[in-house]
């Protein structure tokens, strides 16, 4: 059963609730998520990549700082330096073995740190130097796999510290980054020819073209079986690819570019990613909700918690950001007296499902429903008719047992005839 009824009347009630308002001011449209902001200790250490831990913790790769840090889901920071200042991990993953591991471009090496803090480090092969090793993933067969941006190879180290490489057929192709796929293959980003490769655990590659103009950058899996991953350059996209090969793209900026980063699968069922000084929301059907960051600063890596939230990083910011896996994917329309609201529900956790309704008048919240958890998302509508009520602000919220906003999304229609 849907978590809230599918369609309502509210003519009389509302009416009612109307009658003692006081005036508000009237929002357009907007979007809020209730995100809390932890800063580094070191400065400038340029925080990127970030990963949930076999230890109930986040760890993440300090690009600038030298570090590895890790902050439990309380945003307690503890950093771990590795071997040089030279070196600069920029991607993590948990491996098999119960032990992190990141990839170090500047030192050329695959790093590995246990959740005690000691780093082992592996230098790739001479053969292409420096590899410039991105993104990595723990693959099925128990070993680690990583992308080589500059050496245009895809790596495999095992838990032993053994690596091979694998030569694209495509020279300088840019890998970038890397993602185990349901179909026991590997899934990798290529962004100078703007591809979506897969690469078997065997070391057979295959390749699929993206539209022209198209950068692809980080990838993850989906919870339908599909890969998902960001597309920049011409246009803003998120871009979905089925095993089989098949690619459908979304706008993220209508009508303008952008650099969607990194992407992973939220506890609500949709996809999340950064982009710039938002987080954004996709549902598997391609309803797409942006939320502001804090300070407006430029979000980068980003991975579900063992609490079921997301978690990113703010390189320019320094700061770590959790953000409830909450969204609504509303929107509303008016036609006639019936004031029509889509959505695309989904939240990892009990809330408080309120619709408030702000006209020149006040506030009234002539909808409130407790729910439980959903997930995957559920699309609904929901139908209300309405009075001459002028320009009204339609405001859908999640809220939490404190009774404070969890997310919210709203915008404005005008239900004069």
């Amino acid at each position: 059963m849907d978590p809230v009824c599918p369609r309502i009347a509210l003519t009389v009630r509302l009416a009612a609730c109307l009658v003692c308002l006081t005036a508000v001011a009237v929002a357009q449209s907007g979007t809020y998520s209730d995100m809390t902001a932890y800063p580094v200790p070191t400065p400038a250490s340029s925080a990127w990549g970030i990963s949930a831990g076999p230890d109930g913790a986040l760890w993440f790769a300090e690009n600038a700082g030298a570090k590895i840090g890790r902050i439990t889901t309380a945003g307690a920071i503890t950093e771990y330096a590795v071997s040089t200042f030279s070196d600069s991990p920029r991607f993590i993953t948990p491996g098999p073995d119960g032990a992190l591991w990141f990839t170090d471009p500047s030192g050329n090496q695959i790093g590995r740190i246990t959740t005690a803090g000691v780093v082992t480090e592996y230098p790739l092969p001479a053969s292409v130097s420096p590899a410039g090793p991105d993104g990595i993933t723990a693959g099925p067969d128990g070993a680690l796999w990583f992308a080589e941006y500059s050496s245009s190879q895809i790596g495999r180290i095992t838990t032993a510290g053994t690596i091979t490489e694998y030569p694209l057929p495509l020279p300088d192709s840019d890998p970038y980054d890397i993602a185990a796929g349901p179909d026991g293959a590997l899934w990798f980003t290529a962004q100078l020819y703007g591809q979506i490769g897969r690469i078997t655990t065997s070391g057979e590659i295959s390749s699929y073209a993206l539209p022209s103009g198209s950068i692809p950058s980080g990838i993850t899996a989906g919870s339908d079986g599909a890969l998902w991953f960001t597309i920049g350059g011409v246009f803003a996209q998120i871009g979905r690819i089925s095993t089989s090969g098949a690619v459908t793209t979304y706008d993220v900026l209508v009508g303008r570019g952008g650099a969607p980063m990194a992407i992973a699968a939220g506890g609500d069922g949709a996809l999340w990613f950064t982009l710039d000084a938002f987080t954004g929301r996709i549902t598997t059907s391609g309803v797409v909700t942006l939320y502001p960051v804090p300070t407006r600063s430029g979000a980068s890596g980003i991975a579900a918690g063992p609490d079921g939230a997301l978690w990113f990083t703010q390189f320019p910011a320094n700061n770590i950001v959790r953000a409830p896996a909450c969204g609504l994917g509303f929107s509303a329309s008016f036609s006639g007296a019936t004031l029509t609201m889509n959505f695309n529900m989904g939240i990892d956790t009990p809330a408080t499902f309120d619709i408030l309704l702000h006209t020149a008048g006040g506030v009234s919240t002539p909808f409130s429903k407790a729910i439980p958890p959903v997930a995957p998302p559920r699309a609904f509508t929901l139908e209300w008719t309405l009075p001459d009520l002028g320009s009204v602000t339609v405001q859908p919220s999640l809220t939490g047992s404190s009774g404070a906003p969890i997310c919210s999304e709203w915008t404005t229609v005008n239900t004069a005839p």
